[in-house]
């Protein structure tokens, strides 16, 4: 089910686009505008008893920016929480007159023993919105004016304080990071909203005795692409510069931090054919000498990985691409003097010549930096006998070459491909599956713009990001992939819509770093997915087939085809709930 909010007639939302705000700031905690639309007036507002409400709120829905959200105010929260699990939910202030600057106060959480959880484990963050479009006809161009288009909350933000309108809803994302050592136990804690007044609100956070580890020791395989020149893009510095790679830092560590294992590395121009609206260059400059030798210059690919790597991303080297989008590879010919490019059919002898050089050089470098393990040469949705040239090709060259493909499923070459993602319609066979686990392959699974259920655009319902690590465990899968985690639009802080996708598509975080309402739920999700492998491993080792049995039901209702029915949240919750126990 969509859950767009503000419908508007696209020929308003023309209007509306004009009045771009110059106070956006990516660099530093600066207030930015949303953008407006006209709207119906929502009759309620006069009718609120008080000028302004405080009240908890469910974390699984978007609320509407113009309608007075609830009857009733909540006042409290409880939740249960593992041992290093991240807990989240929302609080909504709403008021029918201006708040010239709203703020919160946050402090550390006690249980009845005087033990802390503290402060500096308590978030806190405006949740912002950002014009979303609808899923329509999914992948293919699109321009705003075909579409209705609406303003929905997801971006989380960074600044303060902010000043809220009158008649309008200003949502807050609560996160607590309980401590990996913290006793088991009821933790009292509280907020406080600076608005006309002072509101207090007080949860509780339920420790039981079970143990979350980090996420850099997390099994779920999580793979959400990197685009390192949108980040030099958005913060107006020079590509590959050292202010460059110091405002790549946050966003790396947030990345880590939600157990991504994965580094994106291009080793040519564009893999992708310039979908996204930057450029992607390659980290390898190739150069073909006057008298027809080749030499690859690996410095940046050297500087980049390690970077990555020291943010915590260092499992995997996901290298893109041997069979790029457009068959066109980008090198400097010294004869010439210039770039140029080798267009050439995959397994021509152009293109085998081509690759053959680079790959016998890539490999000794890999083995010399001892990353040669960890590497994988990377495609994505290619057609099976492309696959099977680039794999003859690299076995030629060297037998453990790890390959990686993201698509569609072929047991003709399944036993060749060590990081295998199929689209989210397929499964591995279940003998193929065991065998893959048993031989640590990851065996993931991918949502992009074909899908409307489930998935990670803008207008998706949160809680589809949280039931993406039930359908994991549910299905056997190791984990999961989306591209992209920040290939940005033009405005991404205001306006989520893109050329050829549903709005959303192309980030799940935004500029500062801010994260995001989906991202925050598919960490949920990932550490349900922690929580159930925990459990089931457990459970087998203690003989107890009782509870095991119960907890493997539960998965079973996670089908994408109920998705059409039946709301992701009605699963997750339910499910969740049996977990608890």
């Amino acid at each position: 089910m969509k859950r767009l909010i503000l419908i508007v007639p696209a020929v308003l939302l023309y209007a509306m686009l004009h009045a771009q705000d110059k106070s956006y700031s990516t660099n530093n905690n600066t207030y930015f505008t949303e953008r407006t639309f006209n709207t119906v007036p929502d009759e309620n507002w006069e009718s609120l008893r008080h000028p302004v409400r405080v009240s908890f709120a469910n974390s699984n829905t978007r609320y509407d920016k113009t309608k007075v959200p609830l009857k009733k105010t909540q006042r409290s929260w409880h939740v249960t929480a593992w041992k290093g699990e991240k807990v989240h939910t929302q609080l909504l202030v709403w008021t029918n007159r201006p708040v010239e600057q709203l703020t919160y106060t946050l402090g550390s959480l006690e249980n009845a023993a005087g033990q802390t959880i503290p402060a500096s484990h308590v978030k806190a963050g405006f949740v912002r919105y950002v014009i979303t479009d609808e899923f329509a006809r999914g992948c293919g161009y699109r321009k705003p004016a075909d579409f209705d288009s609406s303003l929905v909350a997801d971006a989380i933000d960074i600044t303060p304080s902010l000043p809220v309108k009158a008649n309008t809803v200003q949502p807050v994302w609560l996160s607590i990071q309980v401590p990996e050592n913290a006793a088991t136990g009821n933790y009292k804690g509280s907020i406080t909203v600076n608005a006309d007044k002072t509101y207090t609100l007080h949860f509780t956070v339920k420790v039981i005795n079970r143990i979350l580890p980090p996420p850099g020791q997390w099994s779920f395989d999580l793979d959400l692409w990197q685009h390192p020149a949108a980040i030099a893009r958005v913060h107006d510095v020079p590509l590959w510069s050292d202010q460059h790679f110091e405002l790549m830092k946050p966003y790396y560590t947030l990345l880590a931090g939600a157990g991504q294992k994965n580094i994106t590395a291009s080793i040519m121009d564009e893999p992708w054919g310039h979908q996204t609206y930057d450029d992607f260059p390659g980290l390898i400059k190739w150069t073909k000498h006057t008298n027809g030798s080749w030499s690859y210059d690996y410095s940046l690919f050297d500087r980049y990985i390690a970077f990555v790597m020291s943010c915590g991303i260092n499992k995997r080297i996901n290298c893109y691409t041997m069979v790029p989008w457009a068959l066109s590879f980008r090198y400097y010919d010294e004869a010439l003097g210039k770039d140029t490019a080798l267009k050439a059919p995959i397994g021509s002898e152009e293109y085998n010549a081509h690759w053959t050089s680079m790959l016998t050089d890539f490999t000794r470098h890999l083995k010399n930096k001892g990353w040669f393990g960890i590497t994988t040469i990377a495609m994505d949705e290619r057609p099976m006998k492309d696959m099977q040239v680039v794999i003859a090709l690299l076995k030629r060259i060297d037998p453990d070459w790890k390959i990686a493909l993201a698509g569609n499923y072929h047991p003709e070459i399944e036993k060749d491909i060590f990081d295998y993602c199929l689209a989210s319609n397929l499964q591995f066979n279940e003998t193929v599956l065991k065998a893959r686990i048993a031989a640590g392959k990851p065996s993931t699974y991918y949502t992009c713009c074909t899908e409307n259920y489930p998935n990670g655009f803008t207008f998706s319902p949160p809680a589809e990001h949280v039931w993406l690590g039930w359908y994991a465990a549910a299905k056997g899968f190791t984990g999961y992939l989306r591209w992209a985690y920040n290939s940005w639009v033009a405005d991404p802080l205001r306006d989520s819509r893109f050329r050829s996708w549903p709005a959303g598509d192309t980030y799940q975080v935004y500029p500062g770093p801010r994260t995001s309402i989906r991202f925050e739920k598919l960490i949920e999700g990932i550490q349900d997915f922690e929580k159930i492998k925990s459990l089931q491993k457990e459970l087998t080792a203690k003989k107890n087939t009782r509870s095991l049995k119960k907890l493997n039901e539960t998965l079973q209702v996670f089908d994408i085809g109920k998705l059409k029915t039946i709301p992701a949240e009605d699963m997750v919750l339910k499910a969740k709930k049996i977990l608890n126990e």
